[in-house]
């Protein structure tokens, strides 16, 4: 029972009749969805054989459970789509009970999609019951912090559409939109139509290039982990324009300031610990107040060659502006003040 993103234009899902779609790619899930649908239902008979239901309201469940057990009526197989599943969360136990009793009387052409955002909770018996007869999915959205997760969203979203990014166009994009995948998806169509208005010659569209998600996408993502990303570099006029961008978009100074304290503290653990020979990732992590330890390579990639004095001028800097900021002093100006000072490259 694999798991991750399907290859919705190439998947052959069989004949099992329950599939587990979790994660909080919304955009992601919901293209595996629709693939499914199309692949699985019959456009003459959708209006009796396509059933979109809400899994917050018990009375739809159960419902969802006995239009499951109901053949099909002409062409295709039925399908019953439960978006917000209980039956791997807080599950009432009368549901519970109806959907184990269910299990074994759904039809082979017949198909139960059981959606929710959250990861199934191992611990339940209705989550163990489905694990066991339900083709499983996940939709995790990357980390802001995790740019190998975020370029893997852009190149699996462009193979999903059928498109080709150049490596540099990738990057690009990963920048610019960072995980916000419904926007990813929006922009790749639109670079799909520019690509074919572009072409000179017939044939299959060149790969999109870096220009044209410059062209059509420009901006980029950023928060305030990308600010301290910047700092990090010794970039300091990069730091100011993504706190600009912040504040423009009315994200509080002083929350941005809470969050540069945290990362640069946990960056300053990490180094301190790594020059003491930890080598424990879930040691440095719980020293670090970090909740999720597969961050602890990366951060340590970041930070080879760097010194933990570095890093407590940065901390000292980013504490020169909630001083400021106390003080009353304009939120641009108290970023441009603190982080336009000498001596703040790696």
């Amino acid at each position: 029972m694999g798991l991750g993103y399907p290859m919705i234009a190439l998947r052959q899902f069989g004949s099992m009749p329950i599939h587990l779609y979790w994660g909080d790619d919304e955009a992601a899930r919901s293209r595996a969805v629709e693939g499914l649908v199309g692949k699985l239902v019959d456009p003459a008979w959708a209006s009796i054989n396509l059933s979109r239901l809400d899994g917050n309201d018990s009375a739809q469940a159960g419902r969802a459970l006995e239009e499951a057990r109901t053949p099909p009526f002409g062409g295709g197989a039925r399908l019953v789509v439960l978006q917000r599943s209980p039956f791997c969360s807080q599950c009432p136990a009368e549901l519970a009970s109806r959907l184990e009793a269910s299990l074994s009387l759904i039809p082979a052409d017949c198909h139960l999609v059981l959606v929710s955002a959250g990861k199934p909770d191992a611990r339940l018996k209705t989550t163990k019951a489905l694990k066991k007869v339900a083709e499983e999915h996940s939709f995790p959205l990357p980390a802001i912090w995790d740019g190998e997760g975020l370029i893997a969203l852009v190149e699996r979203t462009a193979q999903e559409l059928g498109l080709q990014l150049e490596p540099a166009a990738t990057e690009a994009l990963a920048e610019a939109i960072g995980g916000d995948s419904a926007r990813l998806a929006s922009e790749l169509e639109k670079l799909a139509l520019y690509a074919g208005s572009a072409a000179t010659t017939p044939g299959p569209p060149a790969p999109i290039t870096a220009a044209a998600v410059e062209a059509l996408v420009g901006g980029r993502s950023t928060s305030a982990l990308a600010v301290g990303d910047a700092l990090l570099a010794g970039q300091g006029a990069e730091a100011i324009a993504r706190a600009d961008a912040l504040l423009a978009a009315n994200e509080p100074a002083l929350r941005i300031v809470a969050a540069l304290t945290s990362q640069i503290r946990g960056w300053l653990w990490v180094t301190l610990l790594e020059q003491q020979g930890e080598q424990d990732v879930a040691v440095v992590a719980k020293a670090a107040g970090i909740a999720n330890p597969k961050r602890i390579y990366v951060m340590r990639k970041q930070l080879r060659g760097r010194r933990p004095g570095h890093l407590l001028t940065l901390l000292t800097q980013v504490l020169e502006v909630e001083a400021a900021l106390k003080r009353g002093a304009e939120p641009g100006e108290a970023f441009r003040d603190a982080f336009l000072v000498p001596g703040t490259a790696a």
